[in-house]
């Protein structure tokens, strides 16, 4: 469990981004995916701006999580109603910030589990593929269907992805409103730590 979260700057680009020697753990999804309150409920506060109007997050915001890690919460791609011009400049900042942050560690894709495999998401995993990105996907809303409904989604969406990949990324299934996958996710985190450490002493 998260005990202590500072927030620490927004940033319009990777290059203004905070200096540090800290693993960082990116949120990433398509706007109303519901990612400002699954990131809440990791934190245990509103940390994250929640809003019925998509689009909110322009920025690059950097939490400082326990002293030991930064959360990145990452503005959604795919705003329709957003111009041209900002989706250009949104997907320029993501892009970069994947590409050229030294500090990254791997980025969470949320994807809502309610819909069917959505174009947008997969084009996006895969230039993450492409450019050797570590991701792992994360449903949300999983309360909004019946068991069978929610295993019948991913089973499809896994099919989807075993179409042009040969290994799945880690899968994590989230609620919000139910404070599902909670620990599981900042278990991967805490894993992925450890191993950061273990590298580093070579013990």
């Amino acid at each position: 469990m998260i005990k202590s979260v500072e927030f620490i700057t927004s940033a319009p680009d990777v290059a203004q981004c905070v200096e540090h020697h800290l693993p960082e753990y990116a949120f990433i999804g398509r706007s109303n995916v519901g990612k400002s309150s699954l990131i809440n409920m990791l934190c245990h506060k509103p940390i994250a701006k929640t809003s019925q109007k998509p689009g909110k997050t322009l920025l690059i915001n950097h939490f400082l999580i326990d002293g030991r890690w930064y959360l990145i919460d990452l503005p959604g791609y795919g705003y329709a109603k957003a111009g041209k011009t900002q989706r250009e400049k949104l997907r320029r900042m993501i892009e970069r910030y994947c590409l050229l942050r030294e500090p990254l560690v791997s980025l969470f894709v949320l994807i809502d589990s309610r819909l069917e495999p959505q174009a947008i998401d997969l084009e996006f995993m895969e230039w993450l593929g492409e450019n050797e990105q570590p991701f792992a996907i994360v449903f949300t809303k999983t309360d909004k269907l019946t068991n069978t409904q929610l295993a019948t989604n991913i089973e499809r969406y896994k099919a989807t992805l075993l179409e042009t990949w040969e290994e799945l990324p880690p899968i994590f299934l989230t609620s919000a409103e139910k404070k599902t996958g909670e620990q599981q996710l900042l278990d991967y985190i805490g894993s992925i730590n450890e191993s950061l450490k273990t590298d580093k002493t070579g013990r």
